[in-house]
């Protein structure tokens, strides 16, 4: 659990404690996928380029003249087969991390939503005076807005 909430242990019970945590989870999740989509779409498109450039001087250039040759030689070359396949299986990983980081992003957005629906529910009596103190701590520390719905 996180420290701070360890701190204002006495500020609010054990189900608002365990929501806050799930919450800063997966808002960790979150940003642990988007931090690969970006690295794997980055490295996808840098290996593209790079194998596009490779195989445009290496093979197109001099085989120009004729297609049938061309199609030839990079059917023969096992390399020029093995890099393009390469190059398929890392977007086909940047579409699954995408697909990936959308599900987290809607589950996170959905607990987010419900925690600030439910918050007079999490925090009663003295304890709703003493929340923007908490809610001001998971805005700086996780960016994790509970004022608001919007994004």
């Amino acid at each position: 659990m996180e420290s701070f909430l360890l701190e204002e242990g006495d500020k609010m019970d054990p189900t608002t404690k365990r929501v806050l945590q799930n919450l800063i989870d997966r808002k960790l999740k979150l940003n642990r996928y988007k931090q690969l989509h970006f690295i794997l779409f980055s490295t996808a498109i840098l290996f593209s380029t790079i194998l596009f450039y490779s195989v445009y001087n290496m093979v197109v250039l001099p085989y120009q003249s004729s297609i049938f040759d061309l199609i030839t030689f990079i059917l023969q070359q096992n390399h020029f087969i093995f890099l393009l396949l390469l190059a398929f299986s890392l977007f086909g990983a940047v579409k699954i991390v995408f697909e990936k980081k959308a599900k987290s992003e809607k589950d996170y957005h959905a607990l987010r939503c419900e925690v600030i629906d439910k918050s007079g529910d999490l925090w009663k009596g003295e304890q709703w005076e003493k929340r923007h103190k908490i809610y001001e701590q998971m805005k700086k520390k996780y960016d994790i807005n509970l004022y608001h719905q919007s994004k």
